[in-house]
C-alpha cells in the first residue's frame, strides 16, 4: 500500500510473471512483439518529435505525478518543453457544483442521476481560446483532463486508469472528483464518478479514441507502460472480431468468505475474505495488452467505441448502443455470512429515477456450495405487505432481528442450480454458497431491505432502501409460484455423440437466456449474430477456438466473452473429464 491507493489488492505489475496453472488474474491479448514500452524517457523522446503536445486522460490519473516524472524525462534528454495547465481553464469549483447538483441525489448516500453533461460544461470558453502555444517554444505541452478541448493542432496522448484503481486512490484521499478541488469521503466520492465524472469522461474518450497518438497506462506511480494508438486500436479491432477476457478484480466486504481465497491463489491472502469477484462488470473492468512480457491496460468500453456493433452484434448494438449486456460477476459468503435480503428496480423505475438504460435482471448460478445452504427467494403463501413493511422498519429502527422465516421463502441450494431473480423479486443468499451472478450489467442498484444487523467494514450500517424496495416488490411471487417460475428447470435441447446442449430457460421479464454445454471432447457453437458470455463452471480447462484463428485458454471458474462477430467457435475439452460450459446471451 501506498500514499497513493488504500487497498490491499496488488498493482498490476509492468511485466507478467509465468503463472502457474489455473485461475488467471491478469488475463492478456497479444499486441506482437515491440509494440509496449515501459519508461518515461521512451515517451519523452516520442513527445519530442513534435512541435504541440495534448496529454489529456481520465479523472483519478495523478497528472502532478506524470508531468514530475516527464519533466526528468525531458530534462534527460535535453529538451525543455513549456507547460500548460488546462485547469486554469475551468469554471469555478462553485459553478461546477451548482451545474452537478440536480444528478446528485440529494442525501441519498448511494444513488443519483446519470448526468446528461459534457465535458465542455466545466470549461470557461473565453479561457480555452487564450491558451494558445508558445511560438518560441520547441516544445508546447498541454495536459489535464479535457486538454484537447484547448484546440490545438498536435500529438495526442491519452493517460488512462482502471476504474478499480481510482475507486483505490479515493479511499486514499489522494484524487478528488472531476472539477473538485478536495477529496470527499469514498462512498460521496464514488457516487460523483458513477453518475457524472465516468459518464461525461467516457463521452469524451469516445469522441478521442480515433485520434489519440500514444496510450498511456497510468495507474503506477512511477512506472507507465504505452503503445502507440494504431496498435491498440488494431488489438481492439482483433477482440472485436474474435472475443476477450476482461481483467477480474475482487473486493472483500461484510459478508464475504473464503472461497476465492482457497480457489485463486494469486491473489493478496492478507484480507478478511473476498466477497465480490468482477468477472465482467464492464463498466468498473480494464482489458490488458501485453507485448512480450510488457502489460498495458485500457478501460473496457475502449472496444466498445472502436467497434461495439460487432462485439454484441447489430440487433443489441440498435438496441443499447455502446452498453454492454451482460455481466457475470461472483458472490462469495463460503463460511461467510447471508447476503442482504434485497431486490432490484423495474425497468421503468431504473429509467425514471436513475437515468440507465438496462435495469438489474438477475440470476443466481450456484457455482459451489455447502449441505444445507439455501437461496432465499420471494415470500411465504401468508405474506401481507403492510406486514412486511412495518417488520423491517421496526428492525431498522430497533436493530432487532427479522423474523425471516415468517415472511420470506428459502429453497435448498444445489451446486449447479439456476435461480431467476427478475426485477422486484426478493432474494438473498444464504451463507456457504459461490454464487455466479448473470445478470444484465447495471450492478449498483440494490435496494436492501435487511442485512442481518450485520456491520461493513467500515464498522457502520449499510445503507438500507426499505422505501424503494416496497416501490417495487412483487408480492405475488410466493410459494409454489416461486418453486415453479423461479427456479430453472433445465431442458435438453440438442445432443452429439459426446456432448448435450441444455436450455436453462431463465424467467420472461429476463432479456437474455442461458445455455449450459455439457462436453466430452469437442462441440462447435455459431453466434448466429448474438454476443456469448461463457464460465467453465466444471472442468479444469478448457480451449475456445474461434473461427478466426484465435484460441483462448478457459480454466475453471474463468469468464470470456465470445464477440458477435467471430461467426463461430469450438469448446474444445482439455481436462481429462466432462466439462460443462455456461453461455449467457441477450434473447
Amino acid at each position: 500500500m501506498s500514499d497513493l491507493r488504500k487497498t490491499t489488492q496488488y498493482l498490476l505489475p509492468v511485466e507478467k510473471e509465468n503463472t502457474e496453472k489455473g485461475y488467471d488474474i491478469y488475463p492478456v491479448h497479444d499486441l506482437g512483439e515491440g509494440k509496449i514500452f515501459s519508461d518515461y524517457v521512451s515517451l519523452a523522446r516520442k513527445m519530442a518529435e513534435h512541435r504541440n503536445v495534448i496529454i489529456d486522460g481520465y479523472v483519478g490519473v495523478r497528472f502532478d505525478i506524470l508531468v514530475a516524472e516527464l519533466s526528468k524525462a525531458f530534462e534527460s534528454i535535453g529538451v525543455k518543453p513549456v507547460w500548460w495547465n488546462i485547469g486554469a481553464a475551468m469554471k469555478p469549483e462553485q459553478e461546477i457544483d451548482e451545474m452537478e447538483k440536480p444528478y446528485l441525489g440529494g442525501d441519498d448516500p448511494i444513488f443519483g442521476f446519470r448526468a446528461p453533461l459534457h465535458i465542455g460544461d466545466y470549461f470557461d470558453g473565453n479561457l480555452l481560446a487564450a491558451i494558445r502555444p508558445d511560438s518560441d517554444a520547441s516544445l508546447n505541452i498541454i495536459y489535464g483532463t479535457g486538454a484537447a478541448l484547448a484546440g490545438w493542432d498536435g500529438f495526442l496522448v491519452y493517460v488512462d486508469i482502471p476504474k478499480n484503481e481510482i475507486q483505490f486512490r479515493a479511499r486514499a484521499a489522494s484524487i478528488t472528483n472531476f472539477g473538485a478541488s478536495e477529496p470527499d469521503t469514498p462512498k460521496k466520492m464514488y457516487k460523483r464518478f458513477y453518475f457524472i465524472d465516468w459518464v461525461v469522461l467516457n463521452r469524451h474518450k469516445k469522441t478521442l479514441l480515433p485520434k489519440i497518438d500514444v496510450f498511456v497506462d497510468g495507474q503506477r506511480e512511477s512506472e507507465i507502460t504505452w503503445a502507440e494508438g494504431a496498435d491498440i486500436r488494431r488489438g481492439l479491432d482483433e477482440m472485436a472480431v474474435n472475443g476477450f477476457r476482461v481483467r477480474p478484480w475482487f473486493e472483500p466486504g461484510a459478508w464475504g468468505g473464503q472461497w476465492i481465497k482457497e480457489h485463486i491463489p494469486a491473489l493478496a491472502q492478507d484480507v478478511p475474505n473476498y466477497a465480490w469477484s468482477f468477472e465482467l462488470i464492464v463498466p468498473e473492468n480494464g482489458l490488458i495488452f501485453n507485448s512480450g512480457k510488457k502489460m498495458l491496460e485500457v478501460s473496457f468500453d475502449s472496444v466498445m467505441y472502436e467497434a461495439g456493433e460487432k462485439v454484441v452484434g447489430s440487433e443489441c448494438y440498435r438496441e443499447y448502443g455502446d452498453e454492454f449486456p451482460i455481466r457475470m460477476d461472483y458472490l462469495d459468503n463460503f463460511d461467510g455470512h447471508n447476503l442482504s435480503i434485497q431486490c432490484h428496480p423495474h425497468r421503468e423505475y431504473i429509467r425514471k429515477n436513475f437515468g440507465e438504460v438496462l435495469t438489474q435482471e438477475e440470476t443466481y448460478y450456484v457455482l459451489d456450495t455447502c449441505k444445507d445452504a439455501v437461496v432465499y427467494l420471494g415470500f411465504q403463501d401468508d405474506i401481507v405487505p403492510e406486514e412486511f413493511e412495518k417488520a423491517l422498519t421496526e428492525s431498522f429502527r430497533n436493530a432487532t432481528p427479522l423474523d425471516v422465516p415468517k415472511y420470506i421463502n428459502a429453497e435448498p441450494a444445489h451446486k449447479h442450480d439456476l435461480f431467476l431473480i427478475p426485477p422486484g423479486t426478493l432474494h438473498s443468499s444464504g451463507r456457504n454458497n459461490l454464487v455466479l451472478e448473470i445478470s444484465t450489467t447495471p450492478y449498483i442498484f440494490t435496494f436492501k431491505m435487511y442485512d442481518w444487523l450485520n456491520m461493513d467494514l467500515d464498522g457502520k450500517p449499510r445503507p438500507l432502501n426499505i422505501r424503494r424496495a416496497m416501490e417495487n416488490l412483487c408480492f405475488d411471487r410466493k410459494g409454489e409460484k416461486i418453486r415453479r417460475e423461479h427456479v430453472c428447470h433445465p431442458v435438453l435441447m440438442e445432443k452429439g455423440s459426446d456432448w448435450e446442449l441444455w436450455h436453462m430457460p431463465t424467467h420472461p421479464k429476463h432479456s437474455y437466456d442461458v445455455h449450459r454445454y455439457k462436453v466430452g471432447s469437442e462441440v462447435s457453437v455459431n453466434t448466429d449474430g448474438k454476443c456469448h458470455v461463457l464460465n467453465l463452471v466444471e472442468g479444469e480447462t478448457a480451449d475456445i477456438v474461434t473461427a478466426g484463428g484465435k484460441t483462448f485458454h478457459l480454466s475453471y471458474a474463468e469468464t470470456l466473452v465470445i464477440s458477435a462477430a467471430a461467426g463461430s467457435y469450438r469448446i474444445v475439452n482439455t481436462s481429462g473429464r466432462e466439462i460443462m460450459v455456461v453461455k449467457a446471451f441477450m434473447k
